[in-house]
């Protein structure tokens, strides 16, 4: 078997604030998420969602179903998003190709029975993936980055110059729950999702990448009257609870994937904290 999916459990707001560094570092972060021919990922209690990395180097790797699902295949009662950070690669969905390059994203409906993924011909293949719970199934599809829905945000003075694509969102592809999108920050710019924001509604994953190995960003969490850091290098993803902000500076400017799921598909539905009210 090369799929190896883990169990994270919730943490309430109140224990988090007597976690010390490792402590946080286990239960959000998640650090090595690539392995040669392997599917990895953490299946995660907050909205039972699913990270993972998929990497295929020297065979196709099928998506197997895992013990956490009781289900015959993954994607029974769930759906998937996909985003390509790697070299160009090719996904089948149910005897379907599909040729992803990189940057470009695919969503695999609920009631998908075989996906398989094929290892590059142009580098190494890295696939990016996050999965939901699903109560329908909608169509698979493939989106570019012509096809996502850009918004400009922030400054170079402010550094945090940014433009957000919205990939995986209802106002691209049908979806039960599942959102995915990228941001990629401009040179000089370093801050992301300033003003932070929280949303009770809704669970969020961040996957940092187009870092160099020198580089390093320090992704901020926790309660806006009670923050945490964690410190984050290139290829890592992080899990933030519903309660949290999710926040992050890096020492170069980079690019993060942001997907979430929970109780409604609008995107704007979110707290705002204005920069002099975190704690």
């Amino acid at each position: 078997m090369h799929t190896n999916i883990v169990t994270r459990y919730g943490s309430h707001p109140d224990d988090v604030k007597n976690y010390d560094t490792q402590k946080l570092r286990d239960h959000f972060l998640i650090e090595d998420i690539f392995q040669d021919d392997k599917i990895t990922g953490v299946y995660s209690m907050f909205d039972r969602y699913i990270v993972g990395g998929i990497a295929p180097v020297s065979k196709a790797l099928e998506l197997e179903t895992v013990e956490q699902l009781k289900a015959e295949h993954f994607l029974d009662r769930r759906e998937l998003g996909i985003i390509n950070v790697g070299g160009s690669t090719k996904v089948t969905v149910d005897g379907t190709d599909y040729q992803l390059g990189t940057k470009e994203a695919l969503y695999i409906g609920s009631g998908a029975k075989e996906v398989v993924f094929h290892p590059s011909t142009e580098g190494q293949a890295y696939l990016y993936f996050n999965s939901a719970p699903a109560h329908t199934s909608f169509p698979t599809k493939k989106v570019g980055l012509d096809d996502a829905e850009k918004v400009e945000l922030g400054s170079m003075e402010e550094s945090n110059h940014r433009v957000i694509n919205k990939l995986i969102v209802n106002s691209v592809v049908e979806s039960c729950q599942l959102q995915m999108g990228m941001t990629q920050l401009k040179p000089g710019s370093v801050w992301n999702t300033m003003p932070a924001h929280t949303h009770d509604r809704r669970m969020e994953a961040y996957f940092y990448f187009d870092l160099a190995e020198t580089a390093a960003v320090c992704h901020y969490m926790g309660q806006p009257q009670e923050t945490r850091h964690i410190w984050m290098k290139n290829h890592q993803a992080v899990l933030s609870p519903a309660w949290s902000i999710h926040s992050g500076s890096g020492t170069s400017n980079y690019t993060f994937i942001w997907g979430m799921a929970g109780e409604n598909l609008d995107y704007g539905d979110m707290d705002k904290v204005a920069p002099t009210d975190l704690r």
